[in-house]
């Protein structure tokens, strides 16, 4: 059951125990499931964690944070395509990435300035 002063798009925030024996060897504990409702992509996200301590605002919060960490490094895996270092200092290879944010800022930036729609 939801506590009335949850934000409206969480939607659960349950216990869950594992059933499947196999999976309940590998972790007897319990788990907490959050849903919560995405609104910028119209889905429902379902989380699950071992946190029990923090709001289920907080843990739908971090996750998004998360999201956009990984969608930063994908960025810069798809758009700059960095395989392999020019240098194998500690400098050079700082080097080599600062220059990749750089690029990427540069671009979000002529992007996001542009009047066509990419």
């Amino acid at each position: 059951m939801l506590p009335q002063n949850l934000h409206q798009h969480i939607l659960k925030d349950e216990l869950i125990e594992l059933k499947n024996d196999p999976s309940k060897i590998k972790y007897p504990k319990k788990l907490r499931r959050v849903s919560l409702w995405d609104e910028q992509n119209q889905q429902v996200i379902e989380i699950i964690t071992n946190q029990f301590h923090w709001s289920p605002n907080t843990i739908g919060e971090l996750y998004k944070s998360r999201w956009q960490v990984e969608i930063f490094f994908k960025d810069i895996k798809q758009l700059l395509h960095i395989k392999s270092f020019i240098g194998t200092s500690e400098n050079a290879v700082m080097i080599q990435i600062w220059t990749a944010l750089i690029t990427i800022l540069i671009l979000k930036a002529l992007k996001a300035q542009s009047k066509f729609d990419w």
